[in-house]
């Protein structure tokens, strides 16, 4: 299936276009479900306002943060510390009562919602091969692989990550979401390159997979499952939604849109080891398991994208971000984040539209590595370091 008949192409992803007017109803433009509002939602109270650093330094310069946050097009930046606001300003389009499209920062989502599902008896364990619950043709990228190499986005998969290739597997995923194509086929017959549990190759059908697991291990679709184990527990304020393929599955690589308070619940439920209200929403193993790399190939500096190494580790579906402080975030393209610093006390999400996202692979244009020093320099400021 072509580019050409990909469900975001009306917008223009990565191609320099402006998309803060679309990121903001990207679920009016494409097939969604719905999960709606918690019965008992959880407002985050109001604590000491603690304003931004002026500035941050970013390989020897010094960057201003009011520069920074203009020409990523940032919609939505909430700071949380011991979960209260200390920060909340909204941009562009953004706002309080926004549900902003998650890109990759889903994938976090759906490993704590794997997480639920072992710790339910759904999925028997991780060391179980991915292909016992879902569809994979014999001999391709996900038969007979570790549901935990799937996790760590080590599954072997043949991958290319690159947005700014018309040509690249992840734009052949994208193209699946549109009428007469399939997720869940896409997966069963994606193919293999390397053996699993040797390479951290970043791949969004990965996460895909885990998707399909999620509805086959459960018998239910991620959005209903989300509702009940995650959105109804969390307190979500607003409703919140799913894109979805034309067979009505779930984009579980990136689709999940809430607003910026709702993303910033499970950074919190994570720097809390997985409890929330004194009730244990996600079992405390599993959330201390998946923000630590526990092979080399998964330590600070391994993971690839598109073929070119980054600084970060991976675990369960969660970036680690270097420094030795700790450090982990839910990263999705065009600079959305949830970043979290347990030892700051510290919750941060960043939504954006950063215009030049994907245009090239480079730091000029995605701004990755700015984001992720920007960040920790508000941790330590709101942390007091």
């Amino acid at each position: 299936m072509s580019e050409q008949t990909s469900p975001f192409v009306s917008v223009g992803l990565f191609t320099g276009v402006e998309q803060h007017e679309h990121f903001d109803r990207l679920y009016r433009l494409v097939p969604s479900s719905r999960m709606t509002a918690s019965a008992t939602p959880h407002q985050f109270p109001d604590g000491a306002p603690s304003g931004l650093p002026a500035s941050f330094e970013f390989d020897g310069a010094t960057v201003d943060t009011e520069e920074f946050l203009h020409v990523t097009d940032t919609a939505a930046l909430l700071v949380l510390r011991d979960g209260a606001v200390v920060h909340e300003e909204y941009r562009l389009t953004g706002g309080r009562g926004v549900q902003w499209i998650s890109w990759s920062v889903a994938k976090s989502f759906v490993s704590a919602l794997v997480g639920i599902a072992v710790e339910q008896g759904h999925i028997r364990s991780i060391e179980d091969p991915i292909s016992d619950y879902i569809d994979a043709e014999p001999g391709s990228a996900y038969d007979g692989v570790r549901i935990k190499d799937v996790l760590q986005m080590s599954s072997g998969a043949r991958w290319n990550e690159d947005y700014s290739d018309r040509e690249s597997d992840v734009v052949r995923l994208g193209a699946a979401m549109a009428p007469g194509g399939s997720l869940d086929g896409f997966v069963a017959t994606a193919a293999p390159e390397s053996a699993p549990g040797t390479v951290c190759q970043y791949n969004s059908t990965d996460t895909q997979a885990l998707g399909a697991l999620l509805v086959r291990a459960t018998g239910r679709s991620i959005t209903d499952y989300m509702q009940e184990y995650l959105y109804e527990p969390l307190g979500m304020e607003s409703d919140g939604y799913w894109l979805l393929d034309a067979t009505g599955r779930e984009m579980a690589f990136g689709g999940v849109n809430l607003t910026a308070r709702d993303f910033a619940k499970l950074g919190e439920l994570y720097r809390r080891g997985g409890e929330w209200n004194g009730h244990q929403v996600v079992p405390a193993a599993w959330a201390a398991a998946s923000v630590v790399p526990d092979a080399p190939h998964l330590e600070w500096g391994r993971p690839v994208i598109a073929g070119e190494a980054l600084p970060d580790g991976y675990g369960y579906q969660w970036w680690l971000i270097p420094g030795g402080l700790d450090q982990y975030s839910a990263i999705g393209v065009y600079n959305q984040w949830v970043f979290v610093s347990p030892r700051d006390h510290v919750t941060i999400v960043k939504l954006s539209a950063t215009r030049t996202y994907g245009t090239t692979m480079g730091e000029e244009t995605s701004w990755s590595g700015h984001h992720e020093l920007f960040l920790q320099a508000v941790a330590a400021h709101v942390g007091g370091r």
